[in-house]
């Protein structure tokens, strides 16, 4: 991986942190890495490229990375967009010798144990690698760092300053979009003397920033120093997401990632996780700030879990052509105009593609899709909806055939035909008479490798959008050859529509059909109406040879064992392969179109 992040403590469990007043969206080309120092690092994803740093060797890594952004330095009491956020003095004396302050003492190293699955064997894991981040103390016992530092853990250990100890660490929360995570530590020898970090507000253009955590290149606590060089909505590598995010010039290599950033008063400001690689650039570093921070925190503490950022679920068209607001009977330069709404998201029952959003609680929007940031700036709108929780109720000042109204909706995350991300850590499977069928995710498309998907699947996962809540692509990945599937061998990689005739909502739905088939044959169409027909009862007797020939435990994942639950979900564009537009940010490639 290639992120690098810097985390915060602060005094009390969970401190309200600054929130920013705006927005901004940025996509980027560049490639980040999120900063880990890794022995063996799992394979690559997605369009834009991350790079892990590997004893020895790299690997590349699919993933992107971006700006960053965030609110004034007031340091009167202030609400930002609804979130309390009080502002105190700081009580810290001068930071300026770092190397010799208390609060260098609250950072830490990370040492992580990682087995990531095998999504092309989903049955197993592949094999275990170590890597080491930072992290730093926010009080309460807990510990903050990036979610890509503990990703697949088996093992976490952490160390302090000056020790030779390390101690068992306990994964209690990841945000794969914001790339934080929160550990805590039970042994409270490791406590003894410790002080938490605090949290201070966002900072401004060209303040002075100063990075600490345990990169490559030693052993010991490591400090680096720059400047704030820009604020902004920015892509997070791990995440997949855009968020906001601050630029910095400090340098930020693998093992700065969950560090905390510092500014003059000793005050952490963000966490850096991921940096800029190019031959055309350098020392371009990336920090989480605190708005980000509070969001993860506030939502820990408030549902005992991550429940994730959420959004409208809209793709949005930007209205710069005087021609086309005239069109639209828009009347000033203001708005942006829906182009296609989510299947999935509570939006759809209020807005409609045509529909001219100008403003977001009562917010603005402009014809660029930003909103006013402080006192001189803009920033995208994407950031007024990341501040919100799942939830959250918004209000949409909106103008439809010329008519100006209101609407609400209700916020809730983003649900993915193919996720970036695969709940649990651990993909589904089924195997009927040696046809392995799977999802299809992000993760499996990097492992496999998108030469070896065919274009038809490539153009689904990166243009389809789910038409219901629960929809997956299920495809047949290999198939274990066996005498009962003779003539089927060569399959791979191939989409599954329908069996005996019903059309496949998911896996669990797919193995649901398998369980209560009464029919002689099961009868299984694929893509491209290629056809699969096998005896059911033989395909049943056939399943323990299979599996005891390839040593697999079990015919299906655990989670398919459960009872299937049948929803009131209904298939509404099986006509449709997939839509005209790419369904994230990453792989758009029209610059006045953006999802929010």
């Amino acid at each position: 991986m290639a992120c690098v992040a810097a985390l915060v403590a602060s005094p009390a469990l969970f401190p309200f942190l600054p929130t920013a007043s705006s927005l901004a969206s940025a996509s980027c080309s560049c490639r980040l890495r999120p900063a880990i120092v890794a022995r063996q690092q799992p394979r690559g994803r997605r369009a834009l490229r991350r790079f892990d740093e590997v004893e020895g060797a790299s690997k590349k890594r699919r993933g992107i990375g971006g700006g960053a952004g965030g609110p004034s330095q007031a340091s009167s009491p202030r609400r930002d967009r609804g979130l309390a956020v009080d502002f105190k003095e700081s009580q810290v004396a001068e930071f300026d010798d770092l190397e010799e302050d208390k609060f260098l003492n609250a950072v830490v190293k990370v040492y992580c144990t990682h087995i990531a699955p095998d999504y092309g064997l989903p049955w197993q894991k592949q094999r275990q690698h170590s890597s080491s981040g930072s992290a730093f103390m926010i009080g309460d016992g807990k510990l903050l760092t990036n979610a890509h530092c503990v990703a697949h853990d088996t093992q976490v250990k952490v160390k302090r300053r000056g020790d030779d100890k390390k101690y068992i660490a306990k994964v209690l929360a990841r945000g794969i979009e914001c790339d934080l995570a929160l550990l805590s530590v039970e042994n409270e020898e490791f406590w003894k003397g410790t002080e938490a970090l605090a949290f201070g507000r966002l900072p401004m253009l060209q303040d002075s920033v100063t990075v600490v955590g345990y990169p490559l290149g030693g052993d010991t606590i490591s400090v680096t120093k720059g400047v704030v060089s820009r604020i902004e909505v920015t892509p997070y590598a791990h995440g997949t997401s855009d968020l906001l995010g601050i630029q910095i010039d400090a340098a930020i290599n693998p093992g700065n990632s969950g560090g905390p950033a510092f500014n003059e008063q000793g005050e952490c400001i963000g966490v850096a996780f991921q940096v800029y690689r190019s031959d055309e650039a350098e020392n371009i570093g990336y920090v989480i700030p605190t708005t980000v921070v509070s969001h993860f925190l506030n939502d820990y503490q408030k549902n005992g879990k991550y429940t994730g950022f959420p959004c409208l679920g809209v793709l949005l068209q930007k209205l710069e052509n005087p021609a086309l607001r005239e069109s639209l009977k828009v009347p000033s330069s203001e708005g942006v105009l829906v182009r296609r709404v989510e299947p999935t998201a509570p939006a759809s029952s209020v807005l409609r593609k045509g529909d001219v959003i100008v403003s977001f609680d009562g917010i603005s929007v402009g014809c660029e899709a930003t909103v006013p940031f402080r006192s001189t700036e803009r920033i995208a709108f994407r950031y007024l909806t990341s501040q919100k929780y799942a939830g959250d109720i918004a209000q949409l000042g909106i103008i439809r055939d010329g008519n100006s109204m209101k609407v609400q909706t209700i916020l809730q995350p983003r649900k993915h035909l193919v996720p970036f991300h695969v709940e649990g850590g651990q993909p589904s499977y089924l195997i009927v008479a040696g046809l392995v069928f799977t999802p299809l995710t992000e993760p499996f498309i990097e492992e496999e490798c998108e030469d070896t998907l065919g274009l038809k699947l490539l153009a689904k996962a990166r243009y389809s959008l789910a038409t219901f809540e629960g929809e997956q692509i299920v495809i047949v990945s290999q198939v274990l050859a066996h005498e009962v599937n003779i003539g089927y061998e060569h399959m791979g990689n191939q989409q599954v529509i329908k069996l005996n005739g019903t059309a496949i909502k998911n896996i669990h739905h797919l193995a649901h059909l398998v369980d209560t088939c009464t029919d002689k044959f099961l009868t299984f169409e694929f893509e491209d109406d290629f056809l699969v027909v096998l005896h059911r009862e033989e395909a049943s007797a056939a399943s323990s040879d299979i599996l005891k020939e390839h040593a697999i435990p079990s015919i299906r994942s655990s989670d398919l064992s459960e009872p299937y639950v049948e929803a009131n979900n209904e298939v509404l564009k099986m006509s449709e392969d997939f839509g005209e537009s790419p369904v994230t940010n990453f792989e758009m490639g029209i610059d006045c179109l953006l999802w929010a």
